[in-house]
C-alpha cells in the first residue's frame, strides 16, 4: 500500500470527521432546549472532534491517489473507524459516565445499526444522548446504503445493484448521473424518515419519541428511547403496524426505490430478492402467529400483530421488540434464532446474510444436484432472467463460508469470557448480523448487554463491524498482501 493512498484516505477521514462534529451540535441544541447540562458536553465534543479532524485534514493534503480496490478497502474501514471514534466522545463525557468499553460498544452498535445497548434507565436519560444514539444509527444506515450501492460492487465482493443495469444511461455523464442518484437517495431517506415520524406521532407517540424512533426504524437499527423498546406501545397496534411497514421499506433495495422514484420503473419492484425477502418474512410471521393462537389461546389479532412486528424486526435486523418473544415457547424461539440469519435486501439498511445470497445459493445447489445426474450439462446460474457472473457466485460462497467461520470463532471467544452457550451463540449471531438482541435472560429482547464482561463487549464490537462491512472488506486489510506494493 503506497503512502500516498494512506495519506489520501486519512485526508478524506479528516473531512468526514469535521462533518460528524457538526452533527454533535444537534443534540447540544436539544439538551439546551430541555435545560440539561449535557449540552456543554456536546459543544465541547464538537469542537474537539472538529479541531482534531481539521488538523488531520490539513496535515494530509496531497494529490489524489489512483482509485483502486485496495484504496477503496482502506477508505471504507477508515471512515467507519472515524465514525466510531467520533461517536465515543460524547458517551464518555456525558452524565451517564460510561466506561471506555461501554462507550465504544454503544457507539459501534449505533453506527453499525445493530441496536444492542449497555445503557440502563433510558426513560430518564438525557435527551441529547438519546438523540445522539438515534443520529448515529440514522447516519450509519445511510452509510450502509452507500456501501451496498456504490462500494461493494466496485470492490468485487458482492452486492446486487440496478446501477449496473442502468449503465447505458450514465456512460456519457457518469458523475452528473451519480450526483442525481445520490441526491435522490438522500431525499428518499429523509422523506421516509419524516413520513415515519409523522405516522408515529399520529398514532400517539410524543414528538421526541416519534423522531427518534423514525430515525432508528428507517435505518433498521433498533435503538429506542425506552428500556422496554416498543413494549411501551405494545397495546397500540397502530404504532406497531406503522413500524412494520417502515421497517419493511427500510429493508428494500434503495436502488429499486430510486429507479421507482426517478424513472417510474414499477417493474423494478419485481426484483427477485424482494420476493424472497417478502416470502420468508410472511412465512415466519404467519407460522408463529398460528403457533401462538393454538398453543396459548392468544387472540389471533394480537398474535398476528406481535408475531409480524417481532419477526419483521428480526429479519430486517432492526432489533425492536414489542414483547419478550423468548417466552413464547421453543418453536417461536427456534424460529427467531433462524430468522436472525436472514436479513433484508442488498443495497438496503438491513444486515444479515440477505435475500439475494440465498437466491443465488439455491440456484447453485439445484445446478449442483443436476450435474450429478448430467455431468456435461451447461447450467447457468440466474438471478431472475439475468445470468449471474462467476465472480458474484464466488463472492456469495466466500461470504457465507466466512460468515459461518467468524460466527463460530466469535461464539468460542464469547464463551471464553464466561458467557453461557446460548448467550454466546445468539450474541455472536445478533452482532454479526447487526440484529442486536440475542436469546436468553441476559441479552434477550427483555435485557441488554450491560451485564456482559468488558472483554466480551470488545469481541462483539469487532463482530458488529465485520457484519456491517460484509466481513470480507474488513478481513482483507489484515492480509499481508494488502499492505505490499
Amino acid at each position: 500500500m503506497q503512502s500516498l493512498a494512506v495519506r489520501a484516505a486519512l485526508h478524506v477521514a479528516g473531512i468526514f470527521g469535521m462533518y460528524l462534529s457538526g452533527a454533535m451540535l444537534l443534540p447540544a441544541a436539544v439538551d439546551l432546549y430541555y435545560g440539561h447540562e449535557d449540552w456543554k458536553v456536546f459543544v465541547f465534543s464538537a469542537f474537539f472532534t472538529g479541531g482534531l479532524s481539521m488538523g488531520v485534514a490539513l496535515a494530509t493534503r496531497a494529490r489524489p491517489p489512483i482509485v483502486s480496490p485496495r484504496f477503496g478497502f482502506l477508505l471504507v474501514n477508515l471512515l467507519w473507524f472515524t465514525m466510531a471514534a467520533a461517536g465515543v466522545v460524547p458517551f464518555m463525557m456525558s452524565s451517564l459516565e460510561l466506561s471506555l468499553s461501554d462507550a465504544v460498544y454503544e457507539a459501534v452498535s449505533g453506527i453499525t445499526t445493530t441496536g444492542g445497548t449497555v445503557i440502563n434507565g433510558l426513560d430518564e436519560a438525557p435527551p441529547g444522548i438519546l438523540l445522539w444514539r438515534s443520529l448515529l444509527q440514522w447516519m450509519g444506515g445511510l452509510g450502509v446504503i452507500a456501501l451496498g450501492l456504490f462500494l461493494l460492487p466496485f470492490l468485487n465482493i458482492g452486492g446486487i445493484t440496478y446501477f449496473r443495469i442502468e449503465s447505458t444511461d450514465i456512460e456519457d455523464r457518469p458523475f452528473e448521473r451519480l450526483a442525481t442518484f445520490t441526491f435522490t437517495l438522500l431525499a428518499i431517506y429523509i422523506g421516509l424518515t419524516l413520513a415515519c415520524a409523522f405516522a408515529y406521532a399520529a398514532g400517539g407517540m410524543g414528538s421526541f419519541d416519534a423522531l427518534n424512533h423514525a430515525m432508528t426504524t428507517i435505518s433498521t437499527a433498533g435503538l429506542s428511547t425506552h428500556d422496554v423498546s416498543f413494549g411501551m406501545y405494545a397495546e397500540n397496534y397502530t404504532i406497531l403496524w406503522t413500524a412494520i411497514v417502515f421497517m419493511f421499506i427500510g429493508a428494500l433495495p434503495s436502488s429499486i426505490l430510486i429507479l421507482f422514484a426517478v424513472r417510474g420503473r414499477t417493474e423494478a419492484l419485481g426484483d427477485p430478492q424482494i420476493r424472497v425477502f417478502a416470502g420468508y418474512t410472511i412465512v415466519f410471521a404467519l407460522a408463529v402467529a398460528i403457533y401462538l393462537r393454538v398453543s396459548t389461546g392468544m387472540p389471533f389479532g394480537a398474535a398476528i400483530t406481535h408475531a409480524t412486528f417481532n419477526f419483521v424486526s428480526i429479519i430486517t435486523t432492526t432489533g425492536f421488540a414489542s414483547v419478550d418473544y423468548s417466552q413464547w415457547g421453543p418453536f417461536a424461539v427456534a424460529c427467531a434464532f433462524i430468522a436472525t440469519f436472514l436479513g433484508g435486501c442488498s443495497g438496503s439498511t438491513a444486515g444479515g446474510i440477505k435475500a439475494y445470497r440465498f437466491l443465488i445459493l439455491y440456484e447453485l445447489l439445484v445446478n449442483g444436484l443436476k450435474r450429478l445426474i448430467y455431468p456435461n450439462m451447461v447450467l447457468p446460474v440466474r438471478y431472475g432472467d439475468r445470468p449471474v457472473e462467476e465472480a458474484m457466485q464466488r463472492a456469495v460462497v466466500l461470504f457465507i463460508s466466512a460468515f459461518m467461520m467468524i460466527w463460530l470463532i466469535t461464539t468460542i471467544l464469547l464463551a471464553a469470557t464466561g458467557l453461557d452457550l446460548m448467550t454466546s451463540l445468539s450474541g455472536a449471531l445478533g452482532s454479526l448480523t447487526n440484529v442486536g438482541p440475542g436469546l436468553g435472560e441476559a441479552i434477550g429482547p427483555a435485557g441488554n448487554y450491560s451485564g456482559v464482561p468488558d472483554s466480551a463487549k470488545w469481541v462483539l464490537c469487532f463482530a458488529m463491524l465485520l457484519g456491517r462491512l460484509e466481513i470480507l472488506a474488513v478481513l482483507v486489510i489484515f492480509t499481508p498482501g494488502f499492505w505490499g506494493r
